[in-house]
Protein backbone atom coordinates (compact mmCIF):
# COMPACT_ATOMS: atom_id res chain seq x y z
CA UNK A 1 0.00 0.00 0.00
CA UNK A 2 2.85 2.43 1.22
CA UNK A 3 4.41 1.75 -2.31
CA UNK A 4 1.33 2.36 -4.61
CA UNK A 5 0.47 5.48 -2.32
CA UNK A 6 3.77 7.03 -3.41
CA UNK A 7 3.77 5.78 -6.84
CA UNK A 8 0.70 8.05 -6.70
CA UNK A 9 1.41 10.94 -4.83
CA UNK A 10 5.23 11.11 -6.64
CA UNK A 11 5.28 9.43 -9.89
CA UNK A 12 2.72 8.44 -12.87
CA UNK A 13 0.66 5.99 -11.56
CA UNK A 14 -2.93 6.79 -11.55
CA UNK A 15 -5.76 6.69 -8.48
CA UNK A 16 -5.55 10.20 -7.58
CA UNK A 17 -8.67 10.97 -8.82
CA UNK A 18 -10.43 7.91 -7.17
CA UNK A 19 -9.32 9.13 -3.33
CA UNK A 20 -10.11 12.97 -4.28
CA UNK A 21 -13.26 12.78 -2.38
CA UNK A 22 -11.90 11.53 0.64
CA UNK A 23 -9.17 14.68 0.32
CA UNK A 24 -11.42 17.07 0.21
CA UNK A 25 -13.34 15.56 3.71
CA UNK A 26 -9.59 15.68 5.09
CA UNK A 27 -9.52 18.70 3.82
CA UNK A 28 -12.59 20.28 5.52
CA UNK A 29 -11.53 18.52 8.73
CA UNK A 30 -7.38 20.48 8.85
CA UNK A 31 -9.23 23.47 8.28
CA UNK A 32 -12.29 23.39 11.32
CA UNK A 33 -9.56 21.97 13.52
CA UNK A 34 -7.41 25.28 12.41
CA UNK A 35 -10.18 27.69 12.86
CA UNK A 36 -11.43 25.99 16.45
CA UNK A 37 -7.31 26.06 17.90
CA UNK A 38 -7.44 29.79 16.56
CA UNK A 39 -10.71 30.94 17.75
CA UNK A 40 -9.54 28.90 20.99
CA UNK A 41 -12.45 26.54 20.86
CA UNK A 42 -9.72 24.48 21.70
CA UNK A 43 -7.00 24.81 24.20
CA UNK A 44 -4.01 26.02 23.13
CA UNK A 45 -0.90 25.23 26.27
CA UNK A 46 1.46 27.85 26.63
CA UNK A 47 5.00 26.48 27.82
CA UNK A 48 7.14 28.37 30.47
CA UNK A 49 9.85 28.13 27.62
CA UNK A 50 10.00 28.56 24.10
CA UNK A 51 9.58 26.39 21.53
CA UNK A 52 10.43 25.95 18.08
CA UNK A 53 8.83 23.61 15.87
CA UNK A 54 10.06 21.46 12.99
CA UNK A 55 7.92 19.69 10.51
CA UNK A 56 6.72 18.96 7.47
CA UNK A 57 3.80 19.44 5.18
CA UNK A 58 4.21 15.86 3.64
CA UNK A 59 3.79 12.82 4.73
CA UNK A 60 7.54 10.80 4.31
CA UNK A 61 11.14 12.00 5.05
CA UNK A 62 12.47 15.01 4.60
CA UNK A 63 15.53 15.79 6.37
CA UNK A 64 14.06 16.90 9.25
CA UNK A 65 15.60 14.62 12.21
CA UNK A 66 19.35 15.82 11.06
CA UNK A 67 17.96 19.02 11.09
CA UNK A 68 17.02 18.85 14.76
CA UNK A 69 20.15 17.08 15.27
CA UNK A 70 21.85 20.11 13.87
CA UNK A 71 19.78 23.14 15.56
CA UNK A 72 20.17 21.20 19.10
CA UNK A 73 23.69 21.61 18.82
CA UNK A 74 24.12 24.90 17.49
CA UNK A 75 21.64 26.11 20.40
CA UNK A 76 23.96 23.88 22.92
CA UNK A 77 27.09 25.95 21.22
CA UNK A 78 25.73 29.15 21.51
CA UNK A 79 25.18 28.57 25.98
CA UNK A 80 21.53 27.11 25.37
CA UNK A 81 20.00 24.29 27.35
CA UNK A 82 17.73 23.03 24.52
CA UNK A 83 15.71 19.98 25.00
CA UNK A 84 13.93 17.75 21.92
CA UNK A 85 10.10 16.53 22.36
CA UNK A 86 8.56 14.24 20.07
CA UNK A 87 5.29 11.88 19.82
CA UNK A 88 7.37 8.96 19.16
CA UNK A 89 6.31 7.29 16.60
CA UNK A 90 5.61 3.59 16.96
CA UNK A 91 6.35 2.88 20.41
CA UNK A 92 4.34 0.18 23.01
CA UNK A 93 3.01 3.36 25.31
CA UNK A 94 1.38 6.79 24.70
CA UNK A 95 2.60 7.69 27.91
CA UNK A 96 4.88 10.42 28.53
CA UNK A 97 8.13 9.27 29.68
CA UNK A 98 11.93 11.08 29.13
CA UNK A 99 14.29 9.26 26.70
CA UNK A 100 17.48 7.81 28.41
CA UNK A 101 20.50 5.94 27.18
CA UNK A 102 19.56 2.78 27.92
CA UNK A 103 16.01 3.13 26.12
CA UNK A 104 14.76 1.07 23.86
CA UNK A 105 13.54 2.18 20.06
CA UNK A 106 9.91 0.12 20.94
CA UNK A 107 9.46 2.22 24.39
CA UNK A 108 10.40 5.48 23.01
CA UNK A 109 10.36 5.47 19.07
CA UNK A 110 13.09 5.02 16.90
CA UNK A 111 13.78 8.83 15.84
CA UNK A 112 14.03 10.23 19.60
CA UNK A 113 16.31 7.69 20.71
CA UNK A 114 18.58 8.84 18.15
CA UNK A 115 18.17 12.58 18.76
CA UNK A 116 19.19 11.55 22.01
CA UNK A 117 22.02 9.64 21.46
CA UNK A 118 23.33 12.41 18.95
CA UNK A 119 22.83 15.38 20.82
CA UNK A 120 23.24 14.17 24.03
CA UNK A 121 20.60 16.28 25.44
CA UNK A 122 16.69 15.91 27.47
CA UNK A 123 14.61 14.25 24.76
CA UNK A 124 10.81 13.94 25.96
CA UNK A 125 8.17 11.87 24.29
CA UNK A 126 4.55 12.10 24.71
CA UNK A 127 1.33 11.83 22.37
CA UNK A 128 0.10 15.84 23.88
CA UNK A 129 3.35 17.63 23.21
CA UNK A 130 2.60 19.77 25.82
CA UNK A 131 2.76 17.53 28.10
CA UNK A 132 6.02 16.17 26.79
CA UNK A 133 7.04 19.77 27.23
CA UNK A 134 6.64 19.94 30.49
CA UNK A 135 8.02 16.84 31.68
CA UNK A 136 11.33 18.31 30.15
CA UNK A 137 11.14 21.20 31.83
CA UNK A 138 12.17 19.53 34.95
CA UNK A 139 15.27 18.66 33.24
CA UNK A 140 16.39 22.69 32.88
CA UNK A 141 16.05 23.32 29.85
CA UNK A 142 15.42 26.72 28.34
CA UNK A 143 14.40 26.37 24.90
CA UNK A 144 12.69 23.30 23.51
CA UNK A 145 12.85 21.64 19.79
CA UNK A 146 9.74 19.60 18.84
CA UNK A 147 10.69 16.94 16.54
CA UNK A 148 7.54 17.46 14.52
CA UNK A 149 4.62 18.63 15.53
CA UNK A 150 3.62 21.56 13.01
CA UNK A 151 -0.05 20.15 13.32
CA UNK A 152 -0.08 19.68 16.68
CA UNK A 153 -1.38 23.09 17.49
CA UNK A 154 -2.52 22.19 21.02
CA UNK A 155 1.25 23.53 21.90
CA UNK A 156 1.51 27.30 21.43
CA UNK A 157 5.17 28.09 19.20
CA UNK A 158 7.82 30.79 18.49
CA UNK A 159 9.47 29.56 15.97
CA UNK A 160 7.79 27.23 12.98
CA UNK A 161 10.17 25.40 10.51
CA UNK A 162 8.77 23.83 7.59
CA UNK A 163 11.44 21.13 5.70
CA UNK A 164 10.62 20.53 2.46
CA UNK A 165 12.46 17.60 0.05
CA UNK A 166 13.75 19.25 -3.07
CA UNK A 167 13.82 16.53 -4.94
CA UNK A 168 10.21 15.64 -4.47
CA UNK A 169 8.42 18.83 -3.61
CA UNK A 170 4.62 18.47 -3.01
CA UNK A 171 4.71 15.86 -5.43
CA UNK A 172 1.15 16.20 -7.44
CA UNK A 173 -0.38 18.83 -4.51
CA UNK A 174 -2.92 17.45 -3.40
CA UNK A 175 -3.94 16.44 0.10
CA UNK A 176 -3.65 13.25 1.72
CA UNK A 177 -4.97 10.48 0.43
CA UNK A 178 -4.81 11.38 -2.77
CA UNK A 179 -1.45 13.24 -2.23
CA UNK A 180 1.28 13.69 0.26
CA UNK A 181 -0.08 17.18 1.53
CA UNK A 182 -0.91 17.14 5.55
CA UNK A 183 -1.96 20.62 4.70
CA UNK A 184 -2.20 22.77 2.10
CA UNK A 185 0.58 24.44 0.25
CA UNK A 186 -0.39 27.95 1.49
CA UNK A 187 0.43 26.44 5.43
CA UNK A 188 4.03 27.76 3.86
CA UNK A 189 2.50 31.40 4.47
CA UNK A 190 1.93 31.43 7.92
CA UNK A 191 5.67 29.50 8.72
CA UNK A 192 8.83 31.72 9.93
CA UNK A 193 11.23 30.07 7.41
CA UNK A 194 11.57 26.68 5.11
CA UNK A 195 14.54 24.34 5.00
CA UNK A 196 14.67 22.98 1.77
CA UNK A 197 16.66 19.92 1.11
CA UNK A 198 18.66 19.92 -1.69
CA UNK A 199 16.71 21.16 -4.87
CA UNK A 200 16.68 24.26 -6.35
CA UNK A 201 17.87 27.39 -4.78
CA UNK A 202 15.32 29.95 -4.91
CA UNK A 203 15.72 32.14 -1.57
CA UNK A 204 12.10 32.83 -0.94
CA UNK A 205 8.97 30.58 -0.75
CA UNK A 206 5.47 32.40 -0.43
CA UNK A 207 7.44 35.22 1.53
CA UNK A 208 9.16 32.89 3.57
CA UNK A 209 12.84 33.10 3.57
CA UNK A 210 14.42 29.67 2.54
CA UNK A 211 17.16 28.28 3.62
CA UNK A 212 19.53 25.40 1.84
CA UNK A 213 20.59 22.40 3.49
CA UNK A 214 22.44 19.07 3.03
CA UNK A 215 22.93 15.83 4.35
CA UNK A 216 26.60 14.79 4.73
CA UNK A 217 27.97 10.85 5.09
CA UNK A 218 31.62 10.66 5.72
CA UNK A 219 32.21 7.03 7.37
CA UNK A 220 30.62 3.67 8.40
CA UNK A 221 30.13 2.44 11.88
CA UNK A 222 29.63 -1.27 12.97
CA UNK A 223 26.44 -2.03 15.08
CA UNK A 224 28.79 -4.19 17.16
CA UNK A 225 31.48 -2.50 18.43
CA UNK A 226 33.13 0.58 19.08
CA UNK A 227 32.83 4.09 17.23
CA UNK A 228 36.60 4.08 17.05
CA UNK A 229 36.37 1.29 14.62
CA UNK A 230 34.87 3.19 11.95
CA UNK A 231 35.54 3.27 8.02
CA UNK A 232 35.73 5.86 5.46
CA UNK A 233 32.47 5.83 3.48
CA UNK A 234 34.50 5.96 0.19
CA UNK A 235 36.93 3.16 1.38
CA UNK A 236 34.03 0.97 0.17
CA UNK A 237 33.86 2.37 -2.83
CA UNK A 238 33.51 -0.45 -5.39
CA UNK A 239 32.35 -3.01 -3.25
CA UNK A 240 29.08 -5.13 -3.67
CA UNK A 241 26.78 -4.48 -0.13
CA UNK A 242 23.23 -4.64 0.54
CA UNK A 243 21.44 -1.27 1.89
CA UNK A 244 18.70 -1.41 4.10
CA UNK A 245 16.10 1.92 4.86
CA UNK A 246 12.62 1.91 6.66
CA UNK A 247 12.47 5.69 6.55
CA UNK A 248 10.62 8.24 4.62
CA UNK A 249 12.32 8.56 1.28
CA UNK A 250 14.87 4.79 1.41
CA UNK A 251 15.66 6.03 -1.99
CA UNK A 252 17.73 8.49 -1.02
CA UNK A 253 19.63 6.50 1.19
CA UNK A 254 20.28 4.54 -1.39
CA UNK A 255 20.92 7.09 -3.84
CA UNK A 256 23.69 8.69 -1.08
CA UNK A 257 25.62 5.36 -1.43
CA UNK A 258 26.04 4.60 -4.72
CA UNK A 259 27.29 8.54 -5.31
CA UNK A 260 29.90 7.43 -2.88
CA UNK A 261 30.70 4.45 -5.34
CA UNK A 262 29.25 1.44 -3.77
CA UNK A 263 27.44 -1.06 -5.53
CA UNK A 264 24.50 -1.31 -3.91
CA UNK A 265 21.65 -3.82 -3.85
CA UNK A 266 18.37 -1.98 -2.73
CA UNK A 267 16.12 -2.74 0.16
CA UNK A 268 13.67 -0.71 1.01
CA UNK A 269 11.08 -0.87 4.04
CA UNK A 270 8.38 0.63 5.28
CA UNK A 271 9.01 4.08 7.55
CA UNK A 272 9.48 2.99 11.38
CA UNK A 273 9.61 -0.79 10.39
CA UNK A 274 10.41 -3.05 13.63
CA UNK A 275 13.20 -5.10 11.88
CA UNK A 276 13.75 -8.46 12.71
CA UNK A 277 17.48 -10.59 12.32
CA UNK A 278 15.65 -12.48 8.96
CA UNK A 279 15.01 -9.08 7.42
CA UNK A 280 18.95 -8.70 7.22
CA UNK A 281 19.61 -12.58 5.95
CA UNK A 282 20.08 -12.01 2.30
CA UNK A 283 21.64 -15.45 2.20
CA UNK A 284 25.40 -14.56 1.83
CA UNK A 285 28.14 -13.00 3.21
CA UNK A 286 27.79 -9.49 1.70
CA UNK A 287 27.85 -6.37 4.12
CA UNK A 288 24.57 -4.68 5.23
CA UNK A 289 24.69 -0.94 6.07
CA UNK A 290 21.76 0.35 7.11
CA UNK A 291 20.39 4.16 8.36
CA UNK A 292 21.65 5.34 11.37
CA UNK A 293 17.56 5.66 12.11
CA UNK A 294 17.54 1.50 11.70
CA UNK A 295 20.38 0.84 13.64
CA UNK A 296 19.01 1.99 16.92
CA UNK A 297 16.58 -0.61 16.43
CA UNK A 298 19.10 -3.62 15.61
CA UNK A 299 21.19 -3.85 18.37
CA UNK A 300 20.03 -6.87 19.81
CA UNK A 301 20.90 -8.66 16.68
CA UNK A 302 24.27 -7.09 15.60
CA UNK A 303 26.53 -8.56 14.08
CA UNK A 304 30.27 -7.89 12.34
CA UNK A 305 28.19 -7.75 8.73
CA UNK A 306 26.20 -5.21 9.90
CA UNK A 307 27.03 -1.50 9.85
CA UNK A 308 25.48 1.59 9.59
CA UNK A 309 25.88 5.27 7.95
CA UNK A 310 25.09 8.66 10.20
CA UNK A 311 24.15 11.06 7.84
CA UNK A 312 24.66 15.20 9.08
CA UNK A 313 22.94 18.46 7.70
CA UNK A 314 24.64 20.83 7.05
CA UNK A 315 24.39 24.40 5.74
CA UNK A 316 26.29 26.94 3.87
CA UNK A 317 27.71 29.89 6.54
CA UNK A 318 25.83 32.44 5.33
CA UNK A 319 22.83 30.43 6.05
CA UNK A 320 23.58 29.23 9.04
CA UNK A 321 24.41 32.56 10.46
CA UNK A 322 20.85 34.05 8.82
CA UNK A 323 19.01 30.88 10.42
CA UNK A 324 20.05 30.94 14.10
CA UNK A 325 19.63 34.47 14.10
CA UNK A 326 16.29 34.26 12.98
CA UNK A 327 16.00 31.38 15.60
CA UNK A 328 17.86 34.19 18.59
CA UNK A 329 15.29 37.02 17.72
CA UNK A 330 11.79 34.57 17.84
CA UNK A 331 13.43 33.15 21.28
CA UNK A 332 15.15 35.40 22.99
CA UNK A 333 18.17 35.67 25.15
CA UNK A 334 19.00 32.01 27.34
CA UNK A 335 17.71 32.10 30.80
CA UNK A 336 21.07 33.30 31.83
CA UNK A 337 21.32 36.34 29.70
CA UNK A 338 23.74 34.98 27.17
Amino acid sequence: MEQWLNSVWYGRASGAALLRPLSWLYAVIVGVRRAAYATRLLPVAKLAVPVIVAGNLTVGGTGKTPFVVWLVGQLAAAGRRPGVIARGYGRRSEAPRLVGQAARADEVGDEPLLVQRRTGRPVAVGRERAVAGRLLATQGVDVIVSDDGLQHLGLARNCEFVLIDGARGFGNGLLLPAGPLREGAARLRTVDAVIMLDGSRERSLAGRPVFHMRLEATNVLPLAGPREAALPLASLAGQRVHAVAGIGHPERFFRMLRAAGLDVIAHAFPDHHAFTAADLDFGDSLSVLMTEKDAVKCAAFASPRLGYVPVTAAFGEDDARALLALVAAKTGPAADGR
